[in-house]
């Protein structure tokens, strides 16, 4: 506390002495400016002094002047003050007048005046229900304004959606633009599609002519293919027959060549030479009856293999209503299976059979190229298959 009071005191006594030694300074400035202002406001010749004088009595006149001009204005204001007052206080009797008529007026305006009044109640009653009407009409306002709000704010948002949904609109021009050249391509197509489909049509047509002809043909051959194989299987039971007959008529020929063996060592041993001579004759007779019965067992093989390719030919003719396109082989099975049955028919009925003299006759008037089944059968007669 004691410093503080301390460097108070050093601080005040600083400033005193700063301002002892400035004050002269400034003392000597104030007195030099007083000097130069008294110098600048006092007259220093006697010229100055009456040039002065002077201009005290010119201002003098001016303001005699100017104060006499103002009299004579305020003079003639008097006068039309006056004339005025006149004309004011005929005014005033006429008003007085005029006042008398305004009294009786106000005595009138008075009951006038009661009668507004009562009128002015039923007024104010009006102007009530009015009010109130108006308070009414005032909130169904504020209502209907907070609908306007709604209904602006919403017609604000079916204005975004409708900008928006024109941006969409072109948008889908656009589309329908690019769509509608796509349509014009389509067309284009539709009617290079339509022709071909015309002309695959008529091809169809054609194709379901030529297939209803190949049906047509297939029942045919089918019939004639179960006719076939029905003659092929009564053949077969022929055959069957015929073969069991051949195994006995081997079982007997082995018999009788046993016993003409016999003969022959027991003539031999006798000596008779004559009858051993007449002995070719008999095996010649032998020899055919061999040859014959090779020629049967060759009918009946030959008669099982057409029995199983007319049952092989069925199953591909089922096939081949599925399956276009292998005609050309299955004609080649048919006329096969049919050059079969013919020279069949000629080997079961023997060197004597007339099929031999027709196929040789069918064979020298056929002057084409393609093979007939003429040439077929007499090829397999001539070289017939081998007896397993």
């Amino acid at each position: 506390m004691i410093e503080y009071a301390l460097l108070f005191g050093l601080g005040f006594l600083t400033a005193a002495f700063l301002v002892f030694l400035v004050s002269p300074a400034v003392h000597r400035r104030i007195v030099w400016y007083t000097e130069n202002r008294l110098k600048a406001t006092m007259p220093l010749s006697p010229q100055e002094v009456r040039a002065q004088k002077d201009m005290v009595r010119a201002l003098y006149a001016a303001e005699n002047a100017r104060t006499a001009q103002d009299l004579l204005r305020e003079r003639e204001k008097s006068l039309s003050l006056q004339l005025r007052h006149d004309a004011l206080a005929v005014d005033a009797g006429r008003f007085a007048a005029e006042i008398g008529e305004l009294q009786a007026q106000i005595g009138e305006m008075h009951v006038e005046a009661a009668d507004q009044r009562s009128h002015l109640r039923k007024d104010e009653n009006y102007i009530s229900q009015l009010k109130t009407n108006l308070h009414i009409a005032e909130q169904s306002a504020a209502n209907k304004e907070s609908e306007l709000t709604t209904m602006r704010t919403r017609l604000s948002k079916l204005g975004e959606q409708a900008d928006g949904l024109r941006i969409d609109l072109a948008a889908r021009e656009t589309e329908a633009e690019s769509l509608k050249f796509r349509v014009n391509a389509l067309r284009d197509e539709r009617d290079t599609l339509r022709q071909d489909v015309s002309l695959l049509q008529k091809r169809a047509k054609d194709a379901e002519q030529k297939l209803t002809q190949q049906q047509h043909m297939v029942i045919r051959l089918e019939d004639k293919a179960a006719r076939d194989s029905a003659s092929a299987t009564e053949k077969e039971n022929l055959v069957a027959r015929r073969q069991q007959e051949i195994a006995k008529l081997k079982e007997q020929l082995k018999a009788a060549n046993a016993e003409i063996r016999k003969v022959n060592r027991v003539l031999r041993d006798a000596g008779l030479a004559g009858m051993v001579a007449e002995m070719p004759a008999e095996m010649t007779a032998e020899d055919t009856t061999t040859s014959t019965l090779d020629t049967a067992m060759i009918t009946a093989e030959m008669g099982e293999d057409v029995r199983k390719r007319s049952a092989a030919l069925a199953e591909r003719l089922q096939k081949a209503k599925a399956v276009t396109g292998r005609d050309g082989a299955i004609r080649e099975e048919i006329a096969s299976i049919a050059a079969n049955m013919v020279a069949l028919t000629a080997l079961s009925e023997g060197p004597a059979s007339p099929i031999r003299t027709l196929l040789v006759e069918a064979a020298e008037k056929n002057t084409n190229d393609r093979v007939s089944l003429a040439d077929r059968a007499t090829a397999i007669i001539a070289d017939p298959p081998s007896v397993r």
